[in-house]
């Protein structure tokens, strides 16, 4: 982290630290990369006029707040980026008629594809305030080139913190798995261009713009053996394991024919649950599964829209929590979420889990936490991101609360979980603006909407 950079003071905003400190009318001063003041009225007039003691400096740029919620920026902990330029398809199916309808698509992406579908979803993601997000990628065409490092360009380029994932599959349908034979890798390939993203991309350093991790794709699309040497690699390396776990009904019977065990039971005999692990929609558990999850610190990324629709259920939130497991919040793939907004994410966590646990279920607070420090926890970098303190990376929101939408709303955080989508003011990422005015400023979104049309006319053309 450095405090080298300029500086940017924004005041009058309900600054909400998501540690259980608010602050109507407060400041927060960020010097380079990272967070340096905060707290109640505004800011000292010294760093105002940049005379804090450190000699000449130029005038701190100072935001206006006003009207504004200040939260930490919101962090993505589940996404399929290239799924940006595959919306709108099979939008009545089951998940596995879903998949089986689309793999065929998928399988003629390239790393333009890629590029432009990271592109794309990523911008959206920022629109909607998010700072961090994962990506779980695990379609390697043979003839499709380097897609990996497609969409690691694009978040640099779009500006965002990157969490990637190497994912993969080696069980196709010729052995029991459900994707079709040309879309999977063998295991040996798999484990060698695993170790090779780790080399080439993953920066474990404080403050990293972005880091790797191992992500074999599901239970029922790769092999047990992957499973486990990628367990042992992943911690060899020093990096996190990711991957679906218990989305529906037809992966538990999936697990239950063909392993004799639930799917948690099943991928916890090869090494898959601690604190260095995290579970993709994690839904269908029994008390002893929500139990283990929660003693042993495994994360989930609960994907409350994307499992909404495709009909899969709804994960057990409140329970989740109270055992002890570390949960955030993904958009899932753009192609069984539309939408690709993180801030919804919040809404509809917080109304499916009433919906099912009554209305304490989870507070408004509750859900900017999931968005946060919990997402901040599952990738493993609460210490850095997720809230606002002194010290932390300067990842903040900044978002207009005084219009027709939610200017008398009484509670600023039930506005902005509760209340419509309200406008972007700011989004600082590692203490620079890639958003302003709901206008992001890194990309072209005009021209990367028209390329992500083309992109999928193509797709949908090879297929």
């Amino acid at each position: 982290m450095s405090t080298d950079g300029p500086t940017t003071i924004i005041e009058g905003a309900h600054v909400v630290t998501v540690t259980g400190e608010e602050f109507p009318g407060g400041h927060v001063v960020v010097e380079g990369n990272r967070i340096t003041a905060v707290g109640p009225g505004p800011a000292p007039e010294a760093l105002v006029r940049g005379e804090a003691g450190q000699g000449e400096r130029f005038r701190a740029r100072v935001v206006d707040g006003r009207g504004c919620l200040l939260t930490p920026g919101l962090v993505n902990t589940h996404n399929h980026l290239y799924q940006w330029v595959t919306r709108g398809l099979a939008v009545d199916h089951t998940l596995f008629e879903w998949l089986t309808t689309l793999y065929p698509v998928w399988a003629g992406i390239d790393e333009h594809a890629v590029h432009t579908g990271a592109s794309g979803a990523l911008a959206q993601l920022a629109l909607t305030g998010c700072t961090t997000s994962s990506d779980h990628h695990y379609v390697f065409p043979r003839e499709g080139g380097d897609v990996l490092g497609a969409e690691i360009r694009a978040a640099a380029e779009v500006g965002l913190r990157f969490h990637t994932t190497r994912g993969s599959m080696d069980l196709g349908r010729r052995d029991g798995g459900l994707p079709p034979d040309h879309v999977v890798e063998s295991r040996d390939a798999i484990l060698a261009a695993s170790r090779e993203a780790v080399d080439r991309w993953h920066d474990p350093s404080p403050g990293s713009m972005l880091r790797v991790a191992l992500a074999p794709c599901s239970p029922f699309s790769v092999t047990g053996d992957l499973m486990r040497e990628s367990a042992v690699l992943a911690r060899e390396l020093g990096v996190r394991l990711h991957t679906h776990l218990a989305e529906t009904l037809d992966e538990e019977d999936f697990c239950r024919e063909r392993f004799g065990c639930s799917p948690l039971e099943y991928v916890e005999s090869l090494g898959w649950t601690g604190d260095d692990v995290w579970f993709a929609h994690a839904i269908h558990l029994d008390d002893s599964a929500v139990k283990k999850i929660g003693d042993s610190s495994t994360g989930v990324a609960h994907c409350p829209s994307s499992n909404a629709r495709l009909g899969a259920g709804i994960a057990r939130t409140r329970d989740l929590r109270d055992a002890g497991a570390r949960v955030g919040l993904g958009v899932d793939g753009a192609a069984s979420n539309e939408a690709g907004s993180l801030l919804e994410e919040l809404r509809h966590a917080l109304l499916f889990a009433r919906a099912v646990g009554g209305p304490t279920a989870l507070t408004v607070r509750d859900a900017l936490e999931l968005g946060t420090l919990g997402g901040a926890a599952v990738l493993g970098r609460a210490d850095e991101i997720g809230s606002i303190e002194v010290g932390k990376l300067a990842d903040l929101a900044l978002w207009r609360i005084d219009g027709l939408a939610h200017a008398d709303v009484a509670d600023p955080v039930a506005a902005l979980v509760l209340g419509s989508p309200p406008p972007l003011e700011l989004l600082l990422v590692d203490g620079r603006p890639v958003v302003e005015r709901d206008r992001v400023l890194t990309v072209d979104t005009d021209a990367l909407a028209r390329e992500c049309a083309r992109v999928h006319r193509t797709l949908l053309e090879k297929a």
